[in-house]
């Protein structure tokens, strides 16, 4: 909805960046870790221009699509895409754009040793303009937009032990909301901190930022 009328005839995936659609940077970027050769989709709204623009593979690797019936929410959608899985997966958010090295997040998921699942964080970033004020309210300066190195947000790629967390997930339901909390009771999810490149497209403010700092399509 926040990024419409972009989103009219296409899925949020398939918006362009700089030239090509955010899930090209995406693909790409996963490509490039190696261990990866299957992808999936998981999808629903006009879910088949994806499969128009990607097929069944890209760079090597197998591209497959999960479709929904209806919404989800993250943690079903997961659950519908992992069904026949597994193994140790990666997932993350369609609207994110980050340099972060996904083989380090893997490794470190792995030498942890029986753990569920790691998010990735990175700090958290102010949407607005901060006013610095003294004691007398005289204002001192401003700070465009900082960030807060000791306060994370989810950055929405997660390393995934397809098996274990099968039980966590509802059928129906967000991830974030009735599936991590559980694991933070029981011990299992592991933060991979990140203070490297991290954007999203929320909106087309969002969009207009990202594609200022992101090189024109070859």
């Amino acid at each position: 909805m926040r990024l419409r009328p972009l989103t009219e005839d296409r899925p949020q995936a398939l918006i362009h960046v700089s030239g090509k659609p955010i899930s090209e940077y995406q693909l790409e970027w996963l490509s490039g870790v190696g261990e990866i050769d299957e992808v999936t989709f998981a999808c629903g709204y006009k879910w088949e221009k994806l499969r128009e623009h990607f097929g069944t593979g890209f760079k090597g690797m197998t591209i497959d699509y999960s479709v929904e019936g209806e919404p989800l929410g993250t943690g079903g959608a997961i659950r519908k895409a992992l069904a026949k899985s597994d193994e140790l997966v990666v997932a993350m958010n369609s609207d994110i754009l980050t340099d972060l090295p996904l083989a380090k997040m893997v490794s470190a998921h792995r030498q942890s040793g029986e753990m569920t699942a790691s998010m990735l964080v990175v700090p958290y970033r102010s949407r607005f303009g901060v006013v610095k004020i003294d004691k007398l309210r005289m204002v001192r300066g401003f700070d465009e937009k900082p960030a807060f190195p000791d306060v994370w947000i989810n950055g929405g790629v997660y390393v995934l032990n397809a098996k274990r967390l099968l039980k966590y997930l509802p059928e129906k339901g967000d991830i974030e909301r009735e599936t991590f909390p559980k694991l933070v009771s029981h011990g299992e999810l592991l933060s991979f901190p990140h203070y490297g490149e991290w954007r999203f497209m929320d909106s087309l403010k969002d969009l207009k930022e990202l594609e200022a700092e992101v090189k024109p399509s070859a």
